[in-house]
């Protein structure tokens, strides 16, 4: 079959999807990324293909935190930034959308779109309250699945009001809401609204927020959440299917769109999966900017230099 390939690499989990010449999903992966992308990508790609044998990949895509590495590991035709890579897959989605909201794992960003355009974006990556790794944290203090928070919080009849601000603050108001013997589906849901206040009061200040609303990444889960963001805007809430690899759909996308103009794939196959492949950083002192350059071995030859604002190191590459 003849596929595209799209590539998520975040801080918390590495996903794939398999997306076929309509546009349409046929497989999606998700994997822990454990602090070590390389591994997880090389994983991701041994299941992917164990999963759809005689797969012909007529495209890659590369798209968050690890997309660099990742695009140079793979052989990327595509390598963007998530918000394009949100936005480009809600719009194919649902066409008329208007408002994003993504919480992940690490961050969390809101994307605004007029007539097909993204207009304003924003993102939070300073402090952890209201992203998914809070959540897991809270989870397990409680000694609760993390599966079972949203249908928990949904249980809810009495909400409790939770500072949400800093994940510090929330934390310790919580044990104290527990001390008072409020009950545990009380705070729940009342983190999930607290959640909620502080991602639309940081996140989407100022921001006109309109329907439709899409909900996506892994937090959209969390049914507590949904139901907070719906009572917070007055709106539908829509969580689309694959909303946890949403970023790798967008991914998929884009080198869809760069294999359609005619060029030819780079991807290396699914060979890499068995290279080593060796990174280091260094600072270049060839000038005053002094630059972080990232640079990587695939079995002892460099494949790959980026981080140089000049191209010096960049352009020396010749290993395609």
């Amino acid at each position: 079959m003849k596929a595209y390939l799209g590539i998520d690499v975040g801080s918390v989990s590495t996903n794939i999807t398999v997306m076929d010449e309509a546009g349409a999903v046929t497989d999606s992966l998700y994997v822990r990324t454990q602090g070590r992308p390389i591994l997880a990508v090389q994983e991701g790609l041994r299941q992917i293909y164990r999963q759809n044998s005689g797969l012909a990949v007529q495209g890659v895509g590369t798209t968050g935190s690890g997309r660099h590495l990742t695009g140079v590991i793979v052989g990327a035709d595509s390598v963007k930034n998530e918000i394009t890579a949100h936005a480009v897959a809600a719009m194919h989605l649902v066409p008329d959308v208007q408002t994003v909201l993504e919480i992940g794992g690490q961050d969390s960003k809101i994307i605004i779109i007029r007539n097909g355009v993204v207009t304003d974006f924003a993102m939070n990556t300073v402090c952890a309250a209201g992203t998914g790794s809070f959540l897991d944290q809270q989870a397990a203090r409680l000694n609760i699945p993390i599966e079972q928070f949203g249908d928990l919080a949904l249980e809810s009849t009495a909400p409790v009001r939770i500072a949400g601000r800093c994940a510090v603050f929330a934390e310790s108001d919580m044990i104290h809401k527990q001390q008072t013997g409020h009950s545990i589906q009380d705070i729940l849901n009342g983190l999930c609204q607290a959640l909620v206040r502080n991602y639309l009061n940081n996140v989407g200040k100022g921001k006109p927020l309109a329907g439709p609303v899409l909900f996506q990444g892994g937090v959209a889960a969390n049914k507590g959440m949904k139901r907070a963001f719906e009572e917070a805007l007055g709106c539908e809430v829509i969580i689309p299917a694959h909303y946890s690899v949403m970023g790798a759909v967008g991914a998929a996308l884009l080198a869809r769109e760069e294999a359609l103009s005619g060029k030819p794939t780079a991807f290396r196959g699914f060979d890499v999966v068995n290279s080593e492949y060796t990174p280091r950083s260094f600072e270049c002192s060839g000038c005053a900017n002094l630059c972080e350059v990232i640079e990587l071995k695939m079995d002892g030859i460099v494949i790959g230099c980026w981080g140089d604002r000049c191209g010096k190191w960049s352009n020396q590459v010749t290993v395609a």
